[in-house]
């Protein structure tokens, strides 16, 4: 979540008018994030999420977004409902710009997972890709393993002192290609689960947000994804991986949904792929976001470390001993 596209009273007179809802009266922006524009709506007795899609988001692809999170909604997976408009459309014009309104979210994210917090959220996600695996939606991902070459060529490295960083780049994306498994299960995964994306009260999970990454790509690359997000402790601006978190997600997920050997067995070319990923990202968001944008830049030094930690770990007992 984030804050490109500024909106006024004029805004909120649209959105009044355009949604079967409680008469929205005050408004702020949400600084976290980084990918489209979010408020916080409020009317006296209820709160909603308004979303304005930027450009990385793709108009044809919205509309998948909006049938994901209503469909998870109706098989009782805690997330975001869109609310449709008086005319039965989930999309109204802002600005020129594509926008949505969800349901709010009871509960906030946590700063740190503890190990049973870490059981939690693989059961939960392996119910989610129960629930996907069934659903005739498609959508490639934008942020797949063949998408990374054009957004590395996209960074402006500023200077020479990073023409070591661009050949250590290149070379893991050379070698993360080549290696990258085939044929593992697949169906529909959140493909971006953050901390901040999880939400609890008290104390429990009380849903998943932000599914704006979401597409067809391999289950397994959603727990490797989790695992660099979500499996590693922070001390002294040093990242290690915990391996008592890892356990216990992938032990969380296999009390729903079992994990075949050749899925265990490509956990670490997966973890180096989600790994690079984000630290590719990053680095185009360091480099590229303008600085009117009210924007929390993430460090891509974070993912820098994590890549390291997966190319001095090979098989997946590494990642549980």
């Amino acid at each position: 979540m984030a804050v490109y596209t500024k909106i006024n009273q004029k805004e909120i007179n649209i959105i009044n008018k355009n949604f079967n809802i409680d008469k929205v009266i005050s408004f702020k922006g949400i600084k976290q994030g980084i990918e489209n524009t979010n408020y916080l709506l409020k009317s006296k007795k209820k709160k909603y999420i308004l979303t304005i899609f930027e450009k990385r988001v793709l108009q044809k692809e919205i509309p998948f977004f909006m049938k994901l999170m209503d469909n998870l909604n109706n098989s009782k997976i805690n997330c975001p409902k869109p609310l449709k408009t008086r005319n039965n459309k989930y999309l109204i014009k802002l600005k020129n710009k594509t926008a949505c309104i969800v349901s709010f979210l009871e509960g906030k994210d946590k700063k740190i997972l503890n190990i049973n917090d870490c059981y939690t959220v693989g059961k939960t996600i392996a119910q989610m890709h129960m629930v996907t695996n069934t659903m005739k939606l498609k959508r490639k991902n934008s942020m797949s393993i063949k998408n990374l070459k054009p957004l590395l060529e996209s960074i402006k490295f500023k200077s020479k002192k990073f023409s070591n960083l661009k050949l250590f780049l290149n070379n893991n994306l050379k070698d993360i290609n080549k290696n990258w498994p085939k044929l593992l299960p697949k169906g529909i995964i959140h493909g971006d689960l953050f901390i901040d994306n999880i939400f609890f009260k008290k104390n429990k999970l009380s849903g998943i947000i932000d599914f704006y990454f979401a597409a067809n790509d391999y289950f397994m690359y959603e727990i490797a994804i989790c695992i660099n997000a979500l499996c590693f402790d922070h001390k002294k601006s040093k990242f290690y991986l915990n391996n008592k978190k890892i356990k216990n997600l992938i032990k969380g997920y296999e009390r729903v949904k079992k994990l075949s050997m050749k899925e265990k067995k490509s956990i670490n070319i997966l973890c180096r792929g989600a790994a690079l990923r984000y630290l590719l990202t990053r680095l185009y968001d360091y480099s590229n976001t303008p600085k009117t944008a009210l924007i929390k830049i993430k460090d891509p030094n974070e993912y820098y470390q994590k890549l390291l930690s997966h190319n001095n770990i090979s098989s997946f007992k590494d990642y549980l001993n």
